[in-house]
């Protein structure tokens, strides 16, 4: 037999083989799978493996369906090796998953930690008894103990892991560590650096050298921060080829490394201009506006990085949740010239807006809150604002979750807001001793969302001594879903001020009526009439005859029984916050206008006029800036020659006339006065979240009884540090402010805010 025909035989029996691999292949995919057997199972159940699989039996033989298993088994972070196998069977065939197994950690012991203490380790470490290992768990391991050495000045400590295998797939583990002696960083030392000076670098960098008040030990993640900070520090100033590193850590003896980086800081470019193409929606002109960088400044880019992100905002505000934008730079000399290419893609409309994670609201209050519906274009702006209405509800966390999904090829999405509900309602309680009233009580019960329908009621009562208090009020603000707002409160009173020898008693009720203005953003009217009855008691005559002319119209009411005040009220505000438990941002103004008698009958006859206006202000990092004025106004007319004194204004202490430093109501003439200016400014920082918000405060006002005697030089200040807590009982403060006109440091506590 001649050579070639050798060759061609064994050629088709090779052929004949891979047809044969082939067909059984092709046999195998499409096939009905009859069963599905696990093979090297130790320490878990086979079902467990078959719950993960994307096929089942009776399904048809999908090769994605086997990749897609796979994936799925891998990740459970169990498996260290996975086969999927076939096997005819009837008319169809047998699946084996072969699988082996992560070991299982049977004991873990720690060897020669000492500056790490177990404590410590427990709360890095993931690894416990029962843990599956793996050598991606090993490394892990690794690098949390040699990070936590390394930001104890340990950065030469050596650990090692040994394992022992034991029956049944268990594994020993024996962690031992040799920390070596702690080392400090003595010198930084930049290598290609010609622009700017290592002085000046450093400044830059966290990491620092060892010195009185340094340690100077070596954290690598702080370090490796300190790279990329540098990095941007070139940037900003026109080096955009910019490249920190390599860098290397040479020991200088025992106790001391040097940390040598090297820099190659390239060209510094200047801006040289600006050129737009795929743009249709916007014009070239509206988008190079937003452009505020000067031909000839050094590129900055991390200015330039913001200028980009404001004009994904501008396109995203109109729908344009899909487009790319791409900065190529062409270089010419020391000039750097941006092409921006626009890809705009699709408009994005809203189909649905799906809310999930409200138990206890009604899908329809939180709607009312949306800024879109159905139909419109996507628009980020609306979307947040959407976002923080709900929040300010006050009936869900702060975590509202915001997604959308595409539906369809023109990019038209679905919204989604999840919430997860929190307390809306309160109950409490107490007992209390004064030496005035003895034993004191209170009662109160609130529910801000009655029903899930954004109805606020409360009861509260106050009883003990000579003090008792009731009032019940209720609050819809959407009458028959519609914008409409009705409240109603009945109260009976009795207020005691110690401070001016008498007590009041009131009962009435009120009914207040709002409505929405929709031509301004935020603002509401509302119009109320309350008609209550009082009488005073003068609990010191001795000390009122003592200043008769400014009491006079109290010992004329103190003769009479009961009398009648029929008043109408209507209020103006608008609220812009962005967060009304605390706001970073936005304003705040009301407006409060009451006229009392006259034609609305009563033994009263007042006008009576409070404005007030606040100011937030995000300035730096977390700190927060708020401002407010407060101005107060009351006079008589027709009957009355003198407004009721308890609708005067007393300044001094906490409350909407507070001003810190100064007892309460301890400011103004005798007998309370009918102008009142109050300035207020407050720095606001949390710590952590909005729950807990310490502040720094400046109080400054008067109270006159003539405008004349109006003067800013006299007005009563105060300063001092604070705290407030937001609990479930309501916004809780202490206040301890310094009393800068006559000296002294007063306590405060007070619940609810000034701002």
């Amino acid at each position: 037999m001649s050579g070639g025909i050798m060759r061609r035989i064994i050629l088709c029996s090779i052929l004949i083989l891979l047809l044969g691999c082939l067909a059984q292949n092709l046999y195998a995919v499409g096939e009905i799978i009859y069963e599905i057997k696990v093979i090297g199972a130790v320490n878990i159940d086979p079902e467990l493996v078959t719950s993960a699989l994307s096929f089942r039996v009776g399904d048809t033989l999908d090769p994605e369906a086997v990749a897609k298993s796979i994936r799925n088994l891998y990740r459970m972070g169990i498996f260290s090796d996975i086969q999927v196998e076939s096997e005819p069977y009837r008319t169809g065939v047998t699946i084996l998953i072969k699988i082996q197994e992560n070991p299982i950690v049977s004991s873990i012991e720690y060897i020669g930690f000492k500056a790490v203490k177990q404590e410590r380790i427990d709360e890095l470490v993931n690894v416990k008894v029962g843990s599956y290992w793996s050598e991606g768990v090993k490394n892990q391991l690794l690098n949390k103990l040699k990070n936590e050495y390394a930001t104890k000045g340990f950065s030469n400590a050596e650990i090692q892991i040994f394992e022992s295998r034991l029956p049944n797939n268990k594994i020993g583990l024996k962690v031992q560590v040799n920390e070596g002696k702690k080392v400090s960083i003595k010198q930084i030392t930049f290598v290609g650096n010609s622009y700017f000076e290592d002085k000046t670098l450093q400044k830059k960098m966290k990491t620092k050298p060892a010195s009185f008040l340094r340690s100077g030990h070596f954290e690598q993640e702080k370090f490796d921060a300190d790279l990329q900070a540098l990095t941007a520090f070139y940037k900003k100033n026109g080096f955009i080829d910019v490249v920190i590193g390599p860098y290397e850590i040479q020991p200088l003896g025992e106790k001391y490394i040097e940390i040598v980086i090297n820099v190659y800081e390239g060209t510094k470019y200047n801006f040289g201009g600006i050129t737009i193409e795929g743009n249709d929606f916007f014009s070239s002109e509206e988008l190079q506006d937003i452009f505020t960088m000067k031909i000839g400044e050094p590129f900055d880019q991390e200015f330039f990085d913001n200028e980009i992100r404001k004009i994904y905002t501008k396109y995203f505000d109109e729908g344009f949740i899909y487009v790319s934008i791409i900065p190529n730079y062409v270089k010419e000399g020391d000039q750097l010239i941006v092409n921006l290419k626009i890809n705009e893609n699709n408009r994005a409309r809203i189909h649905q807006i799906h809310i999930t994670g409200n138990r206890k609201t009604k899908e329809k209050v939180i709607r009312r809150q949306l800024e879109v519906s159905p139909g419109d274009y996507f628009r980020q702006t609306q979307v947040m604002r959407s976002q923080q209405n709900i929040y300010n509800l006050g009936f869900f966390e702060q975590d509202i979750r915001l997604d959308y999904t595409p539906i369809n090829k023109d990019g038209d999405i679905d919204l989604q807001l999840d919430v997860i509900d929190r307390a809306s309602g309160t109950a409490n309680g107490g007992v209390g001793y004064n030496s005035q009233d003895k034993f004191v009580g209170q009662l109160s019960i609130a529910q801000n969302n009655l029903f899930g329908n954004n109805w606020s009621t409360n009861l509260t009562w106050e009883f003990g001594g000579n003090t008792q208090n009731f009032e019940f009020a209720f609050t819809n603000p959407n009458l028959l879903d519609t914008d409409i707002l009705l409240g109603s409160n009945l109260y009976y009173t009795k207020k005691t001020w110690s401070s001016f020898y008498y007590e009041i008693f009131t009962r009435g009720a009120g009914i207040r009526v709002g409505q929405t203005l929709p031509w301004i953003d935020k603002t509401r009217a509302v119009a109320g009439y309350s008609l209550y009855s009082k009488k005073y008691r003068i609990t010191n005559m001795n000390a009122i005859m003592a200043d008769s002319t400014a009491n006079a119209n109290l010992i004329e009411l103190s003769k009479l029984n009961w009398r009648y005040t029929s008043a109408f009220s209507l209020t103006l505000s608008r609220d812009t916050r962005d967060n009304v438990f605390f706001p970073t941002k936005g304003s705040q103004f009301t407006l409060y206008s009451e006229v009392a008698g006259g034609m609305f009958g009563g033994d009263f006859d007042y006008f009576k006029e409070i404005a007030q206006v606040n100011w937030y202000m995000d300035t730096w990092e977390k700190l927060i800036l708020r401002t407010k004025w407060r101005f107060c106004y009351v006079t008589p007319y027709g009957r009355s020659k003198d407004a009721p004194p308890d609708e005067k204004f007393y300044l001094g202490g906490t409350g909407a006339d507070g001003i810190r430093g100064f007892p309460d109501s301890s400011i103004g003439p005798a007998g309370g006065g009918t102008r009142a200016i109050i300035f207020s400014t407050e720095l606001g920082y949390p710590l952590g979240t909005d729950q807990i918000i310490a502040v720094a405060f400046f109080d400054a006002g008067n109270s006159y009884n003539k405008m004349r005697d109006f003067n800013f030089l006299n007005f009563k200040k105060g300063t001092g540090l604070g705290i407030r807590i937001r609990s479930p009982f309501g916004l809780i403060g202490f206040d301890y402010a310094y009393n800068i006109n006559d000296g002294g440091w007063e306590p405060h506590l007070q619940f609810g805010t000034t701002f």
